[in-house]
């Protein structure tokens, strides 16, 4: 498992045009540090609660406020994407934000050999612009866009005041995002490198 990779598909649903990000992951990622790739990817700024619902199973962060609504929740970090895929799951669904209720279609397209000279995550391709954090889901975003676009909108300024200038739906910052998944990288690659020399270090 340590030296394959997922590319995997991450779609954000109930949009039209379709706004999606394409990237690679070692199947070693755990679902707690998928969130934060798709979070890098979109990007998200990180500000609200998150959950994977995996056939029956809902994989997030716990809380005992879960039992009183009858909600099994099970630990993100507990459970690995490839271990995923080895149980023959090819699709599941990645929820951000439960107010704006973001749901992103997560597709496994393609698994094989790790590239040894390639920091994972990888960025791979994308288009459109992600919404606005705490925009109200996707009818608001579409309400965004229409007045955002349209100088004569009478809720125009104030969207822009409130996103804080312009906003391009085409124009989704893909060197940003290239260099955020490269920063993400970088971390992993210190803390899988200093795990590798201490392992070492224990069985001298």
């Amino acid at each position: 498992m340590t030296d394959r990779i997922a590319r995997l598909r991450i779609e954000l649903l109930h949009l039209e045009p379709c706004i999606w990000r394409e990237l690679e992951v070692r199947l070693t990622t755990n679902l707690r540090a998928l969130h934060e790739v798709i979070q890098a990817v979109m990007p998200w700024e990180n500000y609200h609660l998150y959950d994977f619902r995996v056939g029956d199973r809902v994989y997030g962060e716990p809380d005992p406020e879960d039992a009183v609504w009858g909600r099994k929740v099970y630990q993100a970090k507990g459970m690995r994407l490839g271990t995923l895929i080895d149980r023959g799951v090819t699709e599941f669904l990645y929820t951000y934000d439960f107010g704006d209720d973001w749901q992103h279609r997560v597709l496994v397209e393609h698994v094989g050999a790790a590239d040894p000279d390639t920091d994972y995550p990888l960025f791979i391709a994308g288009e459109r612009t992600a919404p606005p954090e705490d925009v109200g889901g996707p009818p608001g975003f579409m309400d965004f866009l229409e007045a955002i676009a349209n100088r004569r909108h009478p809720q125009h300024k104030d969207m822009v005041r409130w996103y804080g200038g312009p906003f391009n739906p085409v124009d989704f910052g893909e060197p940003e995002i290239a260099a955020r998944v490269r920063d993400l990288a970088a971390r992993r690659k210190v803390s899988l490198d200093a795990f590798a020399r201490s392992r070492t270090l224990r069985q001298q």
